[in-house]
């Protein structure tokens, strides 16, 4: 009898200079998602720490660091903050629409914008249209592009100012990529806001969960996913909910000032598929 899925070959990268934490390297491994049960794939690595890139899930795998930790909100559990109800007052007016994965000329537009104040000089400041165009819509499982948009004045669509590549998974909303105005003075959290936004998508329509990516502790970008609560954190035991302590202890002791979301996706961690290239 033939097996209904083949077992994926996987493969590792070569060490490069960590982007998260200065004097250590990284390491990825990786498989390539591909055929009639991708979506399958995706979402069974998905629940072991793997995360999506174009047509490639891969998950950290360095040999003297476990920095990187999986972590996803518990949707229907969900208790925002003070401060995350005051961003969800501000922006209740945004216009959000669920558009199939195709790059536009003015989400590139934003993109560029964000890029520019968020990660100049990053990897991803030179992508291009057709990079843009790659990382949107080379996608072999269920995923979708969210918009959010200023009210319209009747004459056409209001102003873009955020955007989320998302995966729909059979548990929940995985978070690939997402940028935002950075500038907007009227708005502040935008990204804090896509992400709430996720959390009550993903309840509405019974799904457990919103992975966020990978939370590194010391690195104070990724410091704004400890904000949620309540949160998972996958180990070696699984995955396991953090304890109210735990996770105010972690908050107080975040790295630098509260800031504005950061997206997750980076060159070194998700960046396009061309990085993963195998280990010499």
């Amino acid at each position: 009898m033939t097996a209904p899925v083949r077992f994926p070959r996987f493969f590792v990268t070569s060490p490069a200079p960590c982007p998260y934490l200065p004097g250590r390297n990284e390491r990825k491994v990786f498989t390539e998602l591909k055929g009639a049960n991708a979506d399958e794939l995706n979402e069974a690595l998905g629940r072991i720490g793997f995360r999506r890139s174009q047509t490639v899930a891969y998950r950290p795998s360095c040999l003297d660091c476990q920095a990187c930790v999986s972590v996803r909100v518990v949707a229907d559990e969900f208790a925002p903050s003070s401060s995350q109800k005051r961003i969800m007052r501000r922006n209740r007016d945004l216009e959000v629409t669920e558009c199939r994965p195709w790059a536009t000329d003015e989400q590139f537009d934003l993109l560029q914008r964000y890029l520019g104040v968020r990660h100049p000089g990053g990897g991803m400041a030179s992508m291009d249209e057709l990079d843009f165009a790659d990382m949107v819509e080379h996608t072999p499982v269920t995923s979708y592009v969210v918009e959010y948009r200023e009210p319209s004045d009747g004459s056409g669509p209001g102003r873009l100012v955020g955007v989320c590549l998302t995966d729909r998974q059979g548990d929940g909303l995985s978070m690939i990529y997402s940028f935002y105005d950075p500038e907007h003075e009227a708005r502040s959290g935008l990204g804090t806001y896509i992400i709430l936004d996720h959390i009550r998508r993903a309840a509405e329509e019974g799904l457990p969960y919103v992975y966020l990516g990978y939370w590194v502790e010391g690195s104070q970008s990724m410091q704004y996913k400890i904000r949620f609560r309540p949160l998972e954190r996958l180990g070696a035991e699984g995955w396991r909910r953090l304890e109210r302590e735990e996770q105010s202890a972690l908050i107080a002791a975040a790295v630098g000032p509260r800031s504005d979301t950061r997206s997750e996706a980076r060159p070194a961690k998700d960046g396009t598929a061309s990085q993963y290239r195998l280990a010499e």
